[in-house]
């Protein structure tokens, strides 16, 4: 270990030119979430604090900084979809996360296809090669140590059907760099994916 660390507490602030925790606790899939309000009008937007939180049933969830229409929509309608972002749609997922007037319809303004799910009513992105059609299970305001609500929200939902590019998958196993999966990191427009090259394996323990 290095005799010399970097030292800040939270709470008194980094101290440094961006925020290292989020280039620390990465790269981290991006949650593309696809959702509907009551009025029928889509809605996509990329998050960057996303992941699986279970296997079955299977959870996912991403947090939204602040109450955003994705939240409000999935309260609303009590589904959403999540869409895979490969190399070749970081552009127009990045175009998705544009400020742009209540109502107007990310899909048409990143020009994908917006497809509709089979047991859910929101959409799926047609360009990406896996879906997750997804039944919201809880939405969760956050909270500090001491109890504090923070303006953060929790949304976590349930898995009730995938779809997966077929050239993804290599005698059934799906291949996670085949797909090469766009993963934030640090900074304010740092992004990374991977490749085969990188990989390693190892065996648990307790199936040895």
């Amino acid at each position: 270990m290095s005799a010399k660390r970097y030292y800040y507490e939270p709470a008194d602030g980094h101290g440094l030119p961006h925020d290292p925790l989020n280039a620390i606790i990465g790269p981290r899939p991006i949650g593309w979430i696809a959702s509907y309000n009551q009025q029928g009008q889509r809605n996509l937007a990329p998050y960057s604090f996303f992941n699986c939180f279970n296997y079955r049933p299977p959870i996912i969830g991403f947090a939204s900084s602040g109450w955003k229409d994705s939240v409000q929509n999935i309260l609303e309608t009590k589904e959403f979809v999540w869409n895979l972002t490969t190399r070749e749609l970081a552009e127009q997922m990045n175009e998705t996360s544009a400020s742009i007037p209540h109502g107007e319809d990310e899909f048409t303004r990143a020009g994908l296809t917006a497809v509709a799910g089979r047991k859910v009513k929101a959409s799926l992105v047609a360009e990406s090669p896996v879906n997750f059609e997804c039944r919201l299970s809880q939405c969760i305001q956050l909270t500090g140590a001491d109890g504090t609500a923070i303006n953060t929200w929790l949304v976590l939902g349930e898995v009730v059907a995938v779809h997966i590019d077929e050239s993804l998958l290599i005698e059934g196993i799906y291949q996670t760099a085949l797909a090469k999966p766009v993963l934030r990191a640090g900074g304010p427009s740092a992004y990374y994916t991977i490749d085969e090259s990188h990989r390693f394996d190892l065996i648990r323990p307790d199936v040895r």
